[in-house]
């Protein structure tokens, strides 16, 4: 089955390519011949993995999906949100991304324990995080949303050579003391947030097709 994933990004590419397996064909949004940015305004990652989707299928009239992924930090208060690929500005990259994420974290620790030092009784700052992802699929212009999360902590530093985006960053419960960039990538495709969604759309196509 050939669709289309509303994606530029190489490493997602290969991700979903891999969860998905035989059978399904990926199309990437410049074989699609989709040069121009996709836009996505909405407050939610619901509305934006929507929004992206339905630009595809209004644009190519084929089956297609896209997914929308946001990192979840509660000391943050749930931040970057919907604003993860974006969160050190327009044009930054995940790096910039990373150390806004790392340099916010210490300044919140750094003034619990200042409060501390004044005698004040304060909570011990929480690096509990988390990734969501939806992905929405329009096939036959019938549109399904399939949503899947993954539970961990921010790293103090970065660590790992592999996957892309936060995984440097983000350390998986699963996985107690090494980053999503330190596991392989069949080990982060088993428990990943986008691996979930995505194959529960798997699951639902075989089903239903």
């Amino acid at each position: 089955m050939k669709i289309v994933f509303a994606t530029g990004n190489i490493g997602k590419l290969r991700e979903a390519s891999e969860i998905l397996g035989e059978g399904f064909e990926l199309v990437s949004l410049a074989q699609a011949g989709i040069e121009e940015d996709i836009p996505e305004t909405g407050n939610t990652l619901r509305a934006n993995s929507l929004q992206k989707a339905q630009y595809l299928y209004d644009k190519l009239g084929c089956d297609c999906f896209a997914d929308d992924t946001g990192l979840e930090v509660d000391a943050l208060g749930g931040a970057p949100g919907v604003y993860t690929a974006r969160y050190a500005g327009e044009g930054k990259d995940f790096n910039a991304n990373m150390d806004k994420v790392l340099y916010e974290l210490s300044v919140i620790e750094g003034e619990a324990h200042m409060a501390e030092e004044f005698g004040l009784k304060t909570k011990p700052v929480s690096r509990r995080a988390r990734f969501k992802s939806v992905v929405t699929l329009i096939i036959d212009g019938k549109i399904k949303m399939f949503e899947g999360t993954l539970e961990g902590e921010i790293a103090r530093e970065k660590s790992g050579n592999g996957g892309f985006g936060y995984d440097p960053i983000f350390i998986a419960d699963e996985y107690p003391g090494l980053t999503l960039a330190d596991i392989s990538e069949d080990e982060k495709n088993a428990i990943s947030h986008r691996g979930k969604a995505l194959r529960a759309m798997a699951q639902w196509l075989q089903e239903n097709r």
